[in-house]
């Protein structure tokens, strides 16, 4: 995850792709419904036009230095005035591994919290105290991205080592070692079920992969240059992905055919997408300090966030549900975490504490915390707790 983006210039997609509209004016009378039923209609088929890479400095990863946890509630945390609702403020500060933290991701059932690095190990964390747990050791490379299946027993890594692998939540043990990409690879995830995972790569590809046997499903050629994000929706039954190319691109999962293309005319890289929870938009970062919010349904971009800073990493983002108020986190290279309004897009918080980019966030299930990590020099993930 900690790669820069090494392209000169974008490629070029033909007008038959065509560019979606945005709407980047006021906000309309009501939110967007990212947590309700999904519409019916599943995206119409269109005809899809057929590194970022900082070596972190350090000691070369091998066992990650012993974890602690820091009693941090009394740091100071950067409250815009025109914030409302239930703050956040800073719980504790994880430190564990010896390189940049790449990716931070809390179990679906809420009772860890696992995070990898660059040094080329996992790391697994009691949610509740901060104790680390486990220390997944295997990958020759660092580790780019992580994922959780959805019954919290199982995590999968990609690497550098163009490998993703498969652990054993519980004991540690490295189950299945996927191996087929020719390059990096840079993002992964489950879908729903777990019994599929998704793999992005530096090789410009997607491939889909059977759980159970480890074999490779499906090959997608997907976009004209790093795949940098891929997300299953609630069903499983469609998958976006982003790349550096600019495209944001809907996929059907059992056929591998490409329904969509979301493409903005300024064509920015892309450094992360997923789908809302009820997989009607889809929330894509970019590398030009923007999150866009894309309606699914009618291929617009319906609202732009901005304030924060991305332009060389890939800096993740999220949904946060629950509290006043729906929210859209983010971290930046400013070294801060981003609490943005969903329907205003007012900047609601920002969190300070991070002394390097925040390129990792996480959203407790709960809607109560949220898991924050950053590069070189600072190396260590933040958890950040709603005021009472």
């Amino acid at each position: 995850r900690m790669k820069e983006n090494p392209l000169a210039t974008m490629a070029t997609v033909d007008s038959g792709d065509a560019a979606m509209a945005v709407d980047g004016g006021t906000a309309s009378s009501s939110a967007p419904d990212v947590t309700g039923e999904p519409g019916p209609a599943a995206p119409e088929s269109d005809h899809p036009e057929k590194r970022r890479r900082v070596e972190a400095s350090g000691p070369d990863g091998g066992q990650a230095a012993e974890a602690a946890q820091e009693d941090s509630t009394d740091q100071s945390v950067e409250e815009p005035g025109s914030g409302n609702g239930k703050m956040f403020t800073l719980k504790a500060t994880l430190k564990g591994h010896t390189r940049a933290v790449s990716a931070v991701k809390y179990s679906p059932n809420g009772f860890w919290l696992a995070s990898s690095s660059s040094d080329k190990l996992v790391k697994v964390w009691n949610a509740k105290d901060g104790k680390i747990e486990l220390s997944l050791q295997g990958h020759e490379q660092g580790i780019s991205d992580l994922a959780w299946s959805c019954d919290s027993k199982y995590i999968a890594t990609a690497s550098d080592d163009n490998t993703v692998k498969i652990w054993d939540a519980a004991t540690g043990r490295c189950l299945k070692t996927l191996k087929g990409h020719t390059n990096h690879v840079f993002c992964v995830n489950f879908n729903p079920q777990s019994n599929l995972i998704a793999s992005g790569s530096f090789d410009e590809s997607i491939r889909i992969w059977d759980v159970k046997t480890g074999k490779c499903l499906k090959i997608l050629p997907a976009h004209s240059d790093p795949v940098s994000s891929v997300h299953f929706n609630r069903d499983g039954t469609l998958i976006v992905s982003g790349s550096y190319d600019g495209l944001c691109r809907i996929w059907e999962t059992a056929t591998g055919s490409c329904l969509k293309t979301l493409i903005d005319d300024d064509n920015p890289p892309i450094s992360h997408v997923q789908f809302s929870p009820n997989g009607r938009f889809i929330l894509a970062a970019t590398l030009d300090n923007v999150i866009r919010l894309w309606n699914c349904g009618s291929s617009k971009c319906t609202k732009l966030y901005r304030g924060h800073k991305n332009e060389k990493y890939c800096v993740a983002s999220n949904f946060l549900i629950g509290g006043d108020h729906l929210c859209v986190v983010s971290g930046s290279e400013d070294n801060l975490v981003y609490l943005f309004d969903l329907q205003s897009k007012e900047i609601v918080q920002k969190l300070s504490g991070h002394s390097a980019p925040v390129i990792g966030i996480s959203c407790h299930p709960s809607g109560e915390y949220i898991a924050s990590c950053a590069i070189d020099p600072d190396r260590t993930i933040k958890i950040w707790k709603r005021g009472s």
